[in-house]
């Protein structure tokens, strides 16, 4: 199965969504049809200062702004789409991922692994790690400090991903851009990671966000990258049979020869 690979990289505006939303239109009609990864709270930004302010600029899924133009976009594109966003749900706050297919809202994601003062702001993930199973492959989604725990990446491969969308927005240079190489080869799988670049300096934070966003096969070729400050789309055609194919030699299989019936002492081991 033959499709297209995606990112977009930029430089979200902290708290304006109008034009968050308006520069990812026009950036998105530079990718091709496909899977394509927007990066983490694209529109809204990043570095929030309190619980309150992050709940103003959340929205509902569906029906708010952001889900709305996405799944419309998807839709007009025929494609795709995972963006990240703040989500409002009840009386909670959650660091998002929304996943639209061909004019569809197919579901969120919300992020198990809170970062620094995320904590703060947003509670932590509950849907657990599912697929998402699209006209364009099967896809599984991680945000940003999900990629440094392993078990998310390969929860998903076991489900029967062939793509991890990787919505980010990283400031520890260079670390997640190599883990994620390595996520891709220990679950033979493709990965999309979509990085914001610039600099969000608010309250008594500034981050310097890393770029160099990436499109990762399941042999750790890196297929596209981006450099750390560019505002850049980045498409790669692939065939997504290549993320079911988990023979590492003719006798070795990277499913079928896991040893679980020896990885339990984790659980064990944690309580």
């Amino acid at each position: 199965m033959e499709t297209n690979l995606s990112f977009v990289q930029f430089r979200p505006a902290f708290g304006d969504k109008d034009l968050n939303l308006e520069n990812a239109v026009k950036l998105l009609k530079q990718a091709k049809q496909g899977i394509i990864v927007l990066p983490e709270l694209f529109s809204t930004g990043y570095t929030f200062t309190s619980k309150k302010e992050a709940a103003e600029l959340a929205e509902e899924a569906p029906k708010g702004k952001t889900c709305r133009r996405v799944v419309e976009l998807s839709g007009k594109m025929r494609s795709t789409l995972i963006a990240g966003f703040a989500e409002k749900s009840s009386s909670k706050v959650f660091n998002s991922a929304l996943v639209a297919s061909r004019g569809e809202f197919l579901g969120v994601y919300r992020k198990a692994h809170l970062f620094y003062k995320e904590k703060l702001w947003f509670s932590q993930g509950d849907t657990g790690f599912r697929i998402f199973d699209t006209k364009d492959g099967k896809v599984g989604v991680i945000i940003c400090f999900d990629w440094i725990y392993p078990e998310a990446t390969r929860i998903l491969a076991v489900a029967g991903a062939e793509v991890i969308a990787h919505p980010a927005n990283l400031v520890l240079p260079g670390l997640a851009q190599k883990g994620m190489c390595v996520r891709s080869l220990e679950n033979r799988i493709f990965t999309i990671t979509a990085n914001r670049v610039g600099r969000e300096t608010r309250g008594e934070d500034s981050f310097r966000f890393t770029g160099r966003s990436q499109i990762v096969s399941p042999k750790m070729k890196v297929l596209v990258k981006a450099s750390s400050t560019e505002t850049v789309v980045k498409s790669v055609a692939v065939d997504l049979s290549e993320a079911r194919k988990k023979a590492i030699t003719r006798l070795n299989d990277l499913m079928a020869e896991r040893r679980v019936d020896l990885y339990g002492v984790l659980t064990q081991l944690s309580g």
